[in-house]
């Protein structure tokens, strides 16, 4: 008999368990015929499983789905609210148009399209869109609309907003944004299977915004924009030097806004589409000039260089200072205008009549014996160098220098020619058209500053006052008057006159000069030009003038800058004459 070692089963060698091996093999034949049954078994225990999960676990969840696919909520947009002019004139409104789509992919489409859809059956919405009346003589200070971003809609200022809502993008839309925006309504409609809607099942009505009353003047605005008409680049700005209000900001070249909110409709002026506006790098029509614009202020800047001298006691009153035509530093010379245009000088010159003269030599003297910290100073007082906060997004502060300043920021030593031009407007100095003109606004009032604003309703409190001694202030006036008249620099004021018969004749402000049915009235104005030289010397130097009228008890202060336009008397001064022709004359 063979022996079996550890590597083998029993049943290798014995029949009986081999028998018992086979019988085993017939009985796993016979289960497999269960198998379908088996496999039927558990099927349905997935199955029993699966709906136990969605019904009783995740049942709440998919009853809000179904219900959710049963209705809807629409949203309906809040009207603006209007914003008017000071005399309460409209200067927006709210026009009906038509969308069509579902579930936040409408789009706006023409009128005529909408009645045509409308007579096939089709579901067309209607919604209001902002429409801006004046078109571009507002672009810059009332702003557009754009429909809100999906990154906007997320913070928390707009939580109450919804994906489809239109939301203030610049000037007085976007900073007052909320009051304008009011409060959406919502309506519950019913939709079928394929989301089309069978009934309207509730409405909340929506909340206008609230009305905007600003202190702009749209007769005003409308001259102003009719006096820059063949102004490529410019700006204007006019405020109450009795509150600081601005009544009218005017930015060159414009835009028509509606062109960013309204579907069918074709735009005025230069521009035909978003994208051209956009595109157009070199004029930069979105830039408003007014308060984002940075210029160096040429002799505008006088005014306060006069003022840092007298406060210094570097010039008195009667102080004279010769003109030498030609002032001289080592190799260096700094000319006065008249004599690099004529070959003339103008003698000895007071403060007065070389504001009267823009004279250039008495103001180089001027500003080195104030010093340039001094001036750095009176400048800053006068709210230079600094953002003043006026209710319109996108201000500059634009450059007050000093030589702590140039150190920093250009890596060299402040020069005495630094300081010459610094004097006369120049160098390094850079101001806004807003900046220069709230500081003529100081020395038409007499001494207050005001913050600018465009909210009717905006507290109307100096900011500053005082500031400047009264005796230095009826110093510059003085010299801003004679400027204006016979013998200064701004010719086209020389005997300004206008024909109204209602203004009141008080033989100070107002001169009768002939009467009748159209009776001629001279008016006293003052004023300041400036002719601001550029690095660029292929480019013409930026034109500026700032007046106010009328002199002994002002009621408006204008300031016009002509970008690269010239001479400041002989561009920016006949503009300014336009404005106030037209404002005095409506009176």
């Amino acid at each position: 008999m063979v022996k079996i070692g550890p590597a083998f089963f029993d049943y290798v060698s014995k029949p009986e368990s081999r028998r018992k091996f086979e019988r085993t093999n017939l009985n796993f034949g016979e289960f497999k015929g269960l198998f379908p049954l088996v496999l039927l078994i558990l099927m349905t225990g997935v199955i029993v499983a699966r709906l136990f999960y969605l019904q009783m676990i995740r049942g709440s969840y998919y009853r809000d789905l179904s219900e959710n696919n049963r209705t809807r909520t629409k949203v309906i947009p809040a009207p603006r609210g209007i914003i008017y002019d000071r005399n309460g004139k409209p200067l927006v409104s709210n026009s009906q148009v038509f969308q069509i789509g579902s579930n936040g992919e409408e789009k706006i489409i023409p009128h005529e399209e909408a009645l045509k859809l409308i007579s096939e059956g089709k579901q067309i919405h209607g919604t209001v869109r902002r429409e801006y009346l004046y078109k571009d003589a507002f672009a810059h200070v009332l702003g557009f609309l754009g429909q809100i971003s999906e990154n906007e809609v997320i913070l928390p200022t707009f939580s109450n907003y919804a994906i489809s809502d239109y939301v203030g993008k610049t000037g007085l839309e976007k900073t007052y944004e909320k009051m304008l925006h009011g409060q959406n309504g919502k309506e519950l409609l019913e939709v079928d299977v394929q989301g089309r809607e069978i009934r309207s099942l509730g409405q909340q009505e929506a909340t206008q915004g609230q009305n905007l009353d600003t202190t702009l003047d749209l007769d005003l605005q409308l001259s102003v924009k009719d006096a820059m008409l063949d102004v490529d680049r410019g700006a204007v700005i006019a405020s109450d030097p009795g509150s600081g209000s601005i009544i009218a900001l005017y930015s060159k070249p414009s835009f028509d806004p509606n062109i960013f909110s309204l579907a069918d409709y074709q735009p005025i002026g230069d521009y035909e589409a978003v994208e051209s506006i956009i595109q157009d790098t070199e004029n930069q029509p979105l830039l408003n000039r007014a308060i984002s614009g940075t210029y160096p202020p040429g002799s505008t800047f006088k005014l306060i260089t006069a003022v840092a001298a007298l406060s210094r006691g570097a010039i008195k009153k009667d102080t004279q200072i010769v003109d030498t035509g030609i002032l001289r530093v080592g190799e260096f010379s700094f000319g006065n205008w008249y004599f690099l245009q004529y070959g003339k000088t103008e003698g000895a010159l007071n403060v007065v009549s070389a504001i009267k003269r823009s004279n250039d030599i008495f103001f180089y003297r001027a500003a080195e014996g104030a010093g340039v910290e001094n001036i750095s100073s009176f400048a800053k007082d006068f709210g230079l160098g600094a953002k003043f906060g006026i209710d319109l997004p996108g201000e500059e502060k634009g450059t007050v220098p000093s030589p702590s300043w140039k150190e920093e920021y250009v890596g060299e030593q402040w020069y005495l020619g630094d300081t010459y031009n610094y004097g006369i407007g120049q160098g390094y100095l850079l101001t806004t058209p807003l900046q220069v003109n709230v500081m003529t606004v100081v020395f038409a009032n007499g001494g207050k500053l005001y913050q600018p604003h465009l909210l009717k309703t905006q507290n109307s409190k100096p900011k500053t006052q005082n500031f400047i001694k009264k005796e230095y202030i009826d110093l510059v006036r003085e010299g801003m008057r004679q400027s204006c008249g016979t013998g200064g620099v701004a010719w086209p004021f020389f005997d300004f006159k206008v024909k109204n018969e209602r203004l009141p004749v008080d033989n100070q402000d107002f001169i009768e000069e002939a009467s009748g049915a159209a009776r001629t009235v001279r008016i006293q104005v003052a004023c300041k030009t400036g002719t601001a030289e550029i690095a660029d010397k292929e480019k013409d130097p930026h034109a500026w003038i700032t007046v106010f009228a009328p002199f002994y008890d002002p009621e408006i202060v204008l300031t016009v800058l002509v970008e690269n336009g010239g001479e400041g008397s002989s561009v920016a001064g006949p503009i300014a004459k336009k404005i106030l022709t037209e404002y005095f004359e409506r009176k």
